[in-house]
């Protein structure tokens, strides 16, 4: 039996509030953690910044981005914070000198 198409619209605006929903708890989530590391202080182009946490995502996805150095590179499972920290430090040190 097919639904009417009101019905449809009606569903589609629940999922549109979810999805407004659990977007707005995401960026808080992450805006907590960006205060608690310190990026609130700092003088950051957005882009950067932007450009920063999309590389820090592909590492916590498996993916390759650049490397900022360190003892491990190779293993994902064992890198992933101090990765953590060193995309915040990038991001933190890119502006520093500027």
């Amino acid at each position: 039996m097919k639904k009417p198409s009101s019905k449809i619209r009606d569903e589609i605006a629940k999922l549109q509030e979810q999805l407004k929903a659990a977007e707005t708890r995401e960026a808080e989530r992450i805006g907590r953690i960006a205060l608690k590391a310190g990026l609130g202080e700092i003088e950051v182009d957005e882009a950067e910044l932007q450009a920063a946490f999309e590389d820090l995502a592909k590492r916590f996805r498996g993916g390759k981005a650049a490397t900022t150095g360190g003892k491990k590179g190779g293993n994902a499972g064992e890198s992933s914070a101090p990765s953590a920290q060193n995309a915040a430090g990038a991001a933190a040190s890119g502006t520093a000198e500027a």
